[in-house]
C-alpha cells in the first residue's frame, strides 16, 4: 500500500513538473525551419456565436502542424485575418504563408475565423463608430474562444500535442484589433458603455469552451490598434509589433480608422510601445519606415521582415516559465499594487490579501496547471481565503478581475 502511494505521489510529481519545465529551444528548433512539410487540418470548429445579425456561426479553424514533429508537447501561435471586420478569411494567403512558415519551425499554428460585419449606414458617420467597437469585441471573443480550444484539447484529448501556457495570439490589422484586447481588455471598466458589453456576452463572450483561460503568452500586433493605451497594465503579456509609419488605414501614432470604416479613434503601435516600456513590459517595435498598411501582406521583403521580428520575439520568451495563467515575474508587478498570498504553499487554505486600491466586490477565478477554470470566487473583503477543499497538491492561478494572477500552492 504505502509503495503504491510512494509510486502515485512520485508520478504526480513528475507530471507536475514537467508541466511547468521550460521549451527546449536548442538545436535549431523554433529558429530554423528543421521540418520541410507541414500537415493542415482544415475547418476544425472550435465554437460557434451569434453573429451581429442574430444568426448562428459555427467557427472555424485550419491548424498547421510540422510533418512528421515527435515533440510530446508544442507552443502555439494562433492568427488572425485582416479585414476591417468586413471582410477576409482564414485562408487569405498572407495567414496561410505565416502559418506554414512557423509550423516549419515546430509551432502548432492556427489560422482563425471571427464573425465578420456589423450594421453600416452606408456613410461614415459617427452613428456607426459603436457597431465597429462590438465588431472588434465579437472578434476578441472568438479569438479568446481559440485559445481556451486548445487548452481544453490539452487538458482532454490531447490531439494537438501543445503547451497550455505557451500559446501566443496575433493577428493583421483587424485581426491585430482582436489580438491586442485578447492580450490587455481585461475588465468591463475599460469598455465603452455605448458598446453593451453585458449584452455581447462579456470580455470572455461565449463562443466556444468555457471553463478554460484565455490568457496569452504574447501579442504579436501587425497594423492594428486599441482603443486606448491605458489597457496596457503592469504583469501583461509581452507585446511585438510591426507597423508602417505612413498606413493611411490604421494610424502609426494616433487617430481615426481609414476612411472605408465608421469613423472612430484609435491608438496605433506608436503610442501603445511607449506605454508598456514605461510598465516594465518586454516589447518589441518594428518601425517600417514610409511604409503603408499591411505591406508585409503583398510585399515579400517586408514578410520576410516581420517573420523575422515574430521569431526573433517569441524565442526567447519559450525558454522562460510560461503564460500569465501561473506567475508573473516581480519586476512587472512594481509599479501597481498587488495581492499578496500566504502562506505558500499551504495544507488547506491560502489566505490572500487585496490591496487597498481595488475596490470591492470583485471577480476571481482560480486556474490549474493547464488553464481550467477550477473554482470561481467573488471576494467582498480584504483577506480571501482560498480552501483547498478537493483540489490536488500543486499550483494554481487566482487571477482577480484583470489584476496580476497571484500564485497559490497547496502541498
Amino acid at each position: 500500500m504505502k509503495s503504491n502511494f510512494l509510486l502515485t505521489l512520485l508520478l504526480f510529481v513528475s507530471s507536475l513538473q514537467a508541466a511547468n519545465a521550460q521549451i527546449d529551444t536548442t538545436r535549431g528548433r523554433y529558429y530554423q525551419p528543421i521540418f520541410p512539410a507541414v500537415t493542415v487540418t482544415p475547418n476544425v470548429p472550435f465554437g460557434s456565436a451569434l453573429t451581429y445579425s442574430g444568426a448562428t456561426q459555427t467557427l472555424l479553424m485550419d491548424i498547421y502542424q510540422p510533418t512528421g514533429d515527435t515533440e510530446a508537447r508544442r507552443p502555439v501561435i494562433i492568427f488572425a485575418h485582416q479585414g476591417g471586420f468586413i471582410t477576409g478569411s482564414r485562408t487569405d494567403r498572407y495567414m496561410v504563408d505565416v502559418c506554414t512558415r512557423f509550423a516549419k519551425l515546430g509551432y502548432v499554428t492556427a489560422s482563425i475565423e471571427y464573425r465578420l460585419g456589423f450594421t453600416f449606414t452606408g456613410i461614415a458617420s459617427p452613428a456607426d463608430t459603436p457597431q465597429v467597437a462590438r465588431a472588434a469585441i465579437r472578434g476578441m471573443q472568438d479569438l479568446r474562444a481559440a485559445v481556451r480550444f486548445f487548452r481544453r484539447d490539452a487538458a482532454t484529448n490531447n490531439t494537438y500535442r501543445v503547451r497550455p501556457d505557451y500559446i501566443a495570439v496575433g493577428g493583421s490589422s483587424a485581426g491585430a484589433f482582436a489580438a491586442l484586447e485578447v492580450g490587455y481588455l481585461d475588465k468591463a471598466s475599460e469598455v465603452p458603455t455605448y458598446v453593451n458589453l453585458a449584452a455581447l456576452g462579456g470580455i470572455e463572450g461565449q463562443s466556444g469552451s468555457p471553463g478554460y483561460s484565455s490568457a496569452v503568452l504574447a501579442v504579436l500586433n501587425l497594423s492594428g490598434a486599441t482603443e486606448r493605451p491605458s489597457i496596457i497594465e503592469a504583469g501583461n503579456a509581452p507585446l511585438l509589433s510591426v507597423h508602417g509609419t505612413a498606413d493611411g488605414t490604421v494610424p502609426y501614432f494616433q487617430g481615426r480608422v481609414g476612411s472605408l470604416l465608421p469613423p472612430k479613434y484609435v491608438y496605433g503601435s506608436g503610442r501603445l510601445h511607449p506605454r508598456a516600456t514605461t510598465l516594465g513590459i518586454r516589447n518589441t517595435l518594428v518601425r517600417l519606415s514610409r511604409a503603408g498598411h499591411i505591406p508585409f501582406e503583398n510585399n515579400a521583403a517586408y514578410a520576410d521582415t516581420t517573420f523575422r521580428a515574430i521569431r526573433d520575439f517569441l524565442r526567447p520568451i519559450l525558454a522562460q516559465p510560461g503564460t500569465v495563467v501561473t506567475a508573473v515575474a516581480p519586476s512587472a508587478t512594481k509599479a501597481a499594487p498587488s495581492a499578496q498570498a500566504y502562506p505558500v504553499p499551504a495544507d488547506d487554505a491560502v489566505h490572500v490579501v487585496l490591496p487597498e486600491a481595488w475596490r470591492l466586490p470583485l471577480e476571481a477565478q482560480l486556474f490549474d496547471i493547464t488553464g481550467r477554470v477550477v473554482r470561481t470566487i467573488n471576494p467582498n473583503v480584504r483577506d480571501v481565503e482560498v480552501v483547498r477543499g478537493a483540489l490536488r497538491a500543486g499550483i494554481y492561478s487566482l487571477k482577480i478581475s484583470g489584476q496580476v494572477p497571484v500564485r497559490i500552492e497547496f502541498k
